[in-house]
């Protein structure tokens, strides 16, 4: 037992002293690489989307990372690159970095992205934390080995915050620190259809799109993008990050 006891804290000390190593994460003895913006991609992935749909809503992400016209938005930025980072969430304390922080400048970088991405299992089943989304996403970006003056956190989502901190509170912390927090709203007909708690947490008074524009989104610029049907997820996600991409290069953006 006591050979077993030393075993096991040698093997736990060796987890610590060995770290996984992680891309494109800050580090003092390298050189942070010049982009035009570094976006974390927030996707909830909580209970009201069934599979089905999340199927739609990932594909739509590796749809667009890939698309010739993001491409072009990217090649025509001052560094001609941008750092993306993909998050999963649901309810408070389901985060995950799905692919970490990656540059890309051109077409293998997104298909390496894209394939990461596709390749990944769903990471929760959850409530939905708006707020403990931000939080986390903001804090990966201290995490990156990156330099630029725009950092945007692209929510997109198809309910209201039901668990955790406010999302107004982490929206204005994150943009009080300098971050721009965009959203792509999805008004999610099956369970609106379905009646009770969940039309309603999809489908709040005003509309989902709304409840983005006064208790999501803030910073210079900030904007959402609505949609309706997951299969329009792909297209939608596009005309975002392309504005996004133009945004960081304009004079002042």
């Amino acid at each position: 037992m006591r050979g077993l006891r030393y075993c096991r804290a040698f093997c736990i000390a060796a987890v610590f002293a060995f770290p996984a190593p992680q891309a494109r994460r800050a580090d003092a003895a390298e050189a942070p690489v010049a982009v035009d913006a570094a976006i974390v991609l927030a996707a909830d992935v909580s209970r009201s989307i069934d599979d089905g749909e999340f199927a739609l809503e990932r594909r739509g992400y590796a749809d667009a990372i890939q698309s010739q016209q993001l491409l072009d938005a990217i090649s025509a930025g001052p560094h001609g690159a941008i750092a993306l980072a993909y998050v999963e969430w649901a309810g408070e304390g389901e985060e995950k970095v799905v692919v970490d922080w990656a540059v890309i400048r051109n077409d293998a970088d997104a298909r390496a992205f894209a394939a990461a991405l596709t390749a990944a299992p769903r990471s929760f089943v959850g409530r939905t934390a708006i707020g403990s989304a931000i939080d986390y996403s903001f804090a990966l970006f201290a995490e990156s080995a990156f330099e630029t003056d725009r950092r945007v956190i692209d929510v997109s989502g198809d309910g209201t915050n039901n668990q955790g901190r406010l999302a107004t509170e982490a929206r204005d912390a994150a943009v009080g620190a300098g971050a721009v927090i965009n959203g792509l709203s999805i008004f999610n007909r099956k369970a609106a259809a379905m009646g009770g708690y969940l039309a309603l947490h999809t489908n709040p008074p005003g509309g989902i799109a709304n409840y983005y524009r006064d208790n999501v989104i803030g910073g210079p610029g900030a904007f959402v993008v609505p949609i309706d049907d997951f299969k329009s997820f792909g297209e939608a996600m596009v005309r975002k990050l392309v504005n996004e991409i133009a945004d960081a290069g304009r004079p002042g953006g």
